[in-house]
């Protein structure tokens, strides 16, 4: 089988392309293994300030691939129940990777994205749209629930009357809806403009300095998933740190000679 994932480098950069696109970017044991080891990459390329995920062909992703699984989904057996829940564990933590990446990533979705696509979504940090983007929380029109993540990550990022309709419908959402609800935060024309609208956003967070922009991607999980008071103590612990960076140096200078900063992440 080619490789279902792509990674590409420039500059600050790594642009991370689903190329399985005669399968329309179905979502294999393969795909999630390769999230798990470029997000890995990723996370320690002391190069890379930003990642951009994008996906080749008519739809950015059908899901799990369902042909794939049918064996473990079709036996109910208690061992292969078991194994089924070892399977999809080891899913959620390929997905994990993602959130778990240093690096903002930016999600630049076009054409269908349905089921486990969403999950992979709620991964990232930040999520844009083509106009032709069609969204499915469809799992219970499978007669299944959303395992990987949506159900987890979705209701933090557009609330819970949003999310109870979209999972318990399995209806289909627009790119506009996705706007409206706060699912995505910029929607474009269609498939060029938001290839290059993604980039604009990743060299824009790139041009910042890389420890406060890690340092907030890690304040903002830490606090989602501890609470505010909590949250409040560790960005006090975390920012002590980095108050001290030359970075900080740099910005103030800058600042006072009115020309933009040039940081080394040090």
């Amino acid at each position: 089988m080619d490789n279902p994932l792509r990674i590409e480098k420039d500059g600050y950069v790594a642009t991370v392309t689903l190329a399985r696109p005669e399968k329309r970017n179905a979502m294999t044991q393969d795909m999630f293994s390769g999230f798990s080891e470029i997000f890995g990459e990723l996370d320690g390329d002391a190069k890379i300030r930003a990642v951009i995920l994008r996906a080749e062909g008519k739809s950015f992703t059908a899901g799990i691939d369902l042909g794939e699984a049918a064996g473990l989904l079709q036996q109910s057996t208690t061992d292969a129940r078991e194994r089924l829940k070892k399977w999809l564990m080891t899913l959620q933590d390929s997905l994990t990777s993602i959130e778990r990446c240093s690096k903002p990533v930016i999600a630049a979705v076009h054409g269908h994205c349905i089921g486990g696509g969403v999950d992979l979504m709620c991964a990232c940090d930040i999520r844009i749209a083509a106009r032709n983007a069609i969204f499915s929380v469809r799992e219970t029109r499978m007669a299944m629930i959303a395992d990987l993540g949506t159900l987890q990550r979705l209701p933090t990022i557009i609330g819970q009357g949003w999310l109870r309709e979209l999972a318990l419908t399995g209806r289909d959402f627009t790119a506009d809806e996705a706007l409206q609800m706060g699912f995505v935060t910029r929607v474009t024309a269609d498939r060029e403009s938001l290839q290059a609208e993604a980039r604009r956003l990743a060299d824009e967070i790139a041009s910042n300095s890389p420890l406060a922009v890690q340092g907030a991607k890690e304040v903002i999980l830490y606090s989602r998933d501890h609470g505010i008071r909590a949250g409040l103590e560790f960005v006090a612990q975390k920012n002590s740190s980095v108050l001290h960076c030359d970075d900080l140096m740099e910005a103030v200078s800058a600042f006072m000679m009115k020309k933009k900063p040039d940081f080394k992440g040090k």
